[in-house]
């Protein structure tokens, strides 16, 4: 949580792929490719990706199928002790027309369009999909220094905002040595297609029309753009939260290019106290006289169902010890409790930047969250036996004050994944310690580098 297409009709889509030059091979003999939107092309200008590497590939056996990071608004091109995009665009882009939050997309953003539908695990497909998408660094000519940043709930693809301390020369995010991507996930509303996308069909806003997709939607995604990018391997797959169950996807449906993982504050499967919790937030939303079931307006959304709902997770986002030494019963000005203005103002502030069908879309999806849910292998038929199965160097990194995935389901990830180590970030600040106890996170994944190969 924040804490952070195919044609229909047309064959057999094998949901075990195991790699995406697999993937973007069934959608190239489909008749179209992926096309990135340039400065010259009349939607949208984007810098051009890295050039790809001239070997193409090499298969791999298919596998069985298997926050809350806060955008800020655009800032200034990095300086030079700060990481930036080697092909980030000089002045900045001019968003689609559908993107109504594209104050809260970096300049240095780029988009990829596909132009063959993209199916998804329920067998619906999306027309025209656009994946927004950073990078850092240089691919090099093997195209195996690939990191890949997952992000959590509400978080966008401008990682160097959310996870500054982490990236520079000689810490986690080494842009020296690596090419790190983060891409905005799928469904969401910073620049990849999700509910506030125009449908190509419709020509309006997909609103809770949007299809349900799941987490191995958003890596299948994800592996179409870095095989357009180049990218032949990746060093290590990383993310908290949402972006730890992409991260653990990562190692079962593609297994042979991925090198490392490292999950953060995460579990393996979507707990029965998450999903009342996210059922709690999205009841909150339905109630609101603005949801008018999803069809609302732009002019007027569901702000106090949202911002109700952001209060919800923000309490679970953090910890009773947190809250107490910051806010106890201290009153402000306005004469409310501190901790009653402080929930108040972060509904408020998520209103402004988010919308209220992606928060249902993304939150229905996490609730799905479970890497054991209808794999095809015979040999891995339950959870524990899955969870076997990943042979990649895991770092799981588990929060001591987390109350939303609490440490004992890291200590099973660590328990079951045959090569995993765990390691503690410990913090008075719960769930969302990930985002805010930065220096030690970017420690910890430093002196594990046995199990994420930065």
């Amino acid at each position: 949580m924040g804490i952070g297409h195919w044609a229909l009709g047309i064959g057999n889509w094998e949901w075990g792929i195991g790699n995406w030059a697999q993937e973007a091979e069934v959608q190239r003999s489909r008749g179209a490719e992926g096309k990135i939107l340039t400065a010259t092309s009349p939607l949208l200008p984007c810098s051009p990706a890295p050039s790809s590497p001239s070997s193409p590939l090499s298969p791999s056996s298919p596998s069985s199928p298997s926050s809350p990071s806060s955008p800020s608004s655009p800032s200034s091109p990095s300086s030079s002790s700060s990481p930036s995009s080697p092909s980030s665009p000089s002045s900045p882009h001019s968003p689609l027309p559908d993107m109504i939050y594209s104050d809260f997309i970096s300049p240095q953003t780029q988009f990829y369009q596909l132009t063959v539908p993209f199916q998804l695990e329920s067998g619906e497909v999306l027309i025209g999909v656009q994946v927004a998408y950073r990078t850092w660094g240089q691919l090099n000519a093997q195209g195996d220094n690939g990191v890949l940043i997952c992000h959590a709930l509400t978080g966008s693809a401008d990682a160097d905002d959310w996870w500054e301390p982490l990236f520079g020369s000689g810490k986690a995010f080494n842009p020296d040595r690596n090419f790190i991507v983060c891409s905005n996930i799928l469904g969401s509303c910073y620049g990849t297609t999700g509910p506030t996308t125009i449908n190509p069909t419709t020509r309006k806003p997909y609103g809770v029309s949007f299809p349900k997709i799941t987490i191995r939607d958003m890596v299948r995604l994800q592996a179409v753009l870095l095989e357009y990018l180049g990218v032949q391997s990746l060093r290590f797959v990383i993310g908290g939260s949402l972006g730890g169950m992409q991260a653990l996807e990562w190692a079962l449906l593609y297994p042979e290019k991925v090198k490392g993982i490292a999950p953060i504050a995460v579990s393996g499967r979507h707990s029965a106290w998450c999903i009342g919790l996210s059922e709690a937030q999205r009841q909150a939303i339905y109630a609101d006289p603005n949801w008018q079931g999803g069809n609302y307006t732009l002019d007027a959304p569901p702000n106090q169902g949202l911002a109700v709902a952001r209060m919800m997770a923000m309490s679970t986002y953090r910890s009773w010890d947190s809250f107490t030494t910051r806010f106890g019963r201290q009153y402000d000005a306005s004469e409310k409790f501190a901790i009653a203005s402080y929930l108040q103002h972060q509904g408020q502030k998520l209103t402004e930047r988010f919308d209220a069908n992606t928060y249902i879309t993304l939150t229905h999806a996490m609730d799905g969250h479970d890497i054991a849910r209808d794999r095809t292998d015979p040999n891995l038929s339950d959870y524990e036996s899955v969870l076997g199965s990943i042979q990649q160097p895991t770092l799981v990194v588990a929060i001591d004050s987390d109350i939303l995935y609490p440490p004992v389901e890291q200590q099973e990830l660590a328990n079951l994944i045959p090569n995993a180590q765990l390691s503690w970030l410990k913090s008075t600040h719960g769930h969302d310690a990930f985002l805010i106890d930065m220096a030690a996170l970017n420690e910890i994944i430093q002196q594990n580098h046995e199990f994420v190969l930065f």
